[in-house]
């Protein structure tokens, strides 16, 4: 769990300042909300891992209360993922998210009628109030636009934009 969380603190200020240096990495750990909810939720792992029920659901309620995020149990979290604001993201199920995934605030990664989850891959960023919903795959470095709502796979390298979202390829910079 400790290299899990260094691992965490470096991918997280990588992610962010695009190097690691003491003074990033000092910086992610003691004012991050998104280091809070992955300590928090790595706890949570090892207390699951451990058969020891309460300290799990004590921890998913602090999570809860404190940061407004709502992690399923059977949620697998890359490293270094970023929420900017934490409040209203509920990420259920058994959803997969991969590393550095950006999260803007106030998002669903959920499933259509009890089905299955998403699984979400590196460097993907979220936008605000966007949904993602059922057994899909969203690519490596895809974007999420604001208020989408995707329910098809989106490949890597591609956008997802609208209500259902349409899918295009990034341009070009």
């Amino acid at each position: 769990m400790i290299r899990e969380l260094i691992a965490d603190a470096v991918e997280l200020t990588r992610a962010r300042d695009g190097t690691v240096d003491r003074r990033g990495l000092f910086k992610a750990v003691m004012t991050s909300d998104a280091y809070r909810v992955l300590a928090l939720n790595r706890v949570r792992g090892l207390s699951q891992s451990l058969h020891i029920p309460l300290v799990s659901h004590a921890m998913r309620m602090l999570q809860t209360a404190m940061l407004g995020i709502e992690i399923g149990p059977g949620v697998t979290l890359g490293k270094g993922i970023d929420f900017s604001h934490t409040v209203g993201i509920v990420i259920g199920g058994n959803a997969i998210i991969g590393d550095r995934v950006h999260f803007y605030g106030n998002n669903t990664i959920g499933s259509v009628n009890g089905g299955g989850f998403p699984t979400i891959g590196n460097d993907v960023s979220i936008g605000a109030g966007a949904r993602v919903l059922g057994e899909i795959t969203i690519g490596d470095r895809a974007s999420i636009g604001a208020n989408a709502v995707v329910l098809t796979d989106v490949p890597a390298d591609h956008v997802a934009m609208g209500i259902p979202a349409k899918i295009r390829p990034k341009k070009a910079r």
